[in-house]
């Protein structure tokens, strides 16, 4: 069993099965052997009230699953819905791999991986946003 490995900065903060864990003073590595544990590292947790953009809310589904504040199946539903409405946006080859994999994963289970492709589309929305601005 490989597992997920985690490398952690100094006072890093991640939050494993609902329970915040802060590191020490110095960096680590942690191997979590456990299958299906959701692990989300605070330092990319998104705060509800930045969760203002498609993607940013998607992103947002993803940690409430992780954090267990939404249940499992419900966020799942969300989520992919979520996936639907920004595959109608993002319509490039490469932003479309990137939802066809985070479908992929919340479909599998994984809000983790989920999230981690979700989150490669924040700057190609700011960039979309900031273009709709000008």
């Amino acid at each position: 069993m490989t597992g997920l490995v985690l490398k952690l900065a100094p006072k890093e903060r991640i939050l494993i099965n609902g329970a915040v864990i802060e590191n020490g003073e110095r960096r680590s590595k942690i191997s979590i052997k456990t299958p299906n544990v959701n692990v989300l590292r605070l330092k990319d947790a998104i705060h509800p009230d930045h969760a203002i953009t498609p993607v940013s809310r998607a992103c947002y589904i993803a940690q409430l699953i992780l954090s267990g504040d939404a249940d499992v199946t419900e966020g799942r539903r969300q989520l992919l819905h979520a996936v639907e409405q920004l595959s109608q946006v993002f319509d490039d080859r490469d932003s479309r791999a990137i939802l066809n994999a985070a479908s992929e994963h919340v479909i599998e289970g994984s809000p983790y991986q989920a999230l981690r492709r979700l989150r490669e589309l924040l700057p190609r929305e700011a960039r979309i946003l900031a273009v709709q601005r000008q």
